[in-house]
């Protein structure tokens, strides 16, 4: 899968096979947080406390969004939440 075929399966009412971080964005894309939120807090990766970082700013909870980017080793962004969500699944297609 790619970040193109990610976009489309948001259109379909099952998840595709993909990492946590990655099924988190599409859960939270989907507007289900709180399960978006259940996927990462049991993932103790760099990229779950992206994922996580960005979950608790788009709830509003900036000081532990704070915390979450810490944990990341990311920067907090000052991008609106729609395009830093897009940022962090772009990323998370990029291989490392």
């Amino acid at each position: 899968m790619d970040f193109k075929a990610f976009r489309e399966s948001l259109k379909d009412d099952n998840p595709p096979e993909v990492s946590g971080p990655l099924l988190a964005l599409w859960h939270a894309a989907k507007g289900d947080w709180h399960r978006a939120h259940e996927i990462v807090q049991s993932d103790d990766s760099e990229d779950a406390a992206w994922v996580h970082a960005h979950l608790h700013r788009v709830e509003g909870d900036h000081a532990n969004a704070g915390y979450w980017y810490r944990r990341a080793g990311k920067s907090a962004s000052d991008e609106s939440v729609a395009d830093e969500a897009q940022q962090i699944t772009a990323a998370l297609f990029i291989p490392r």
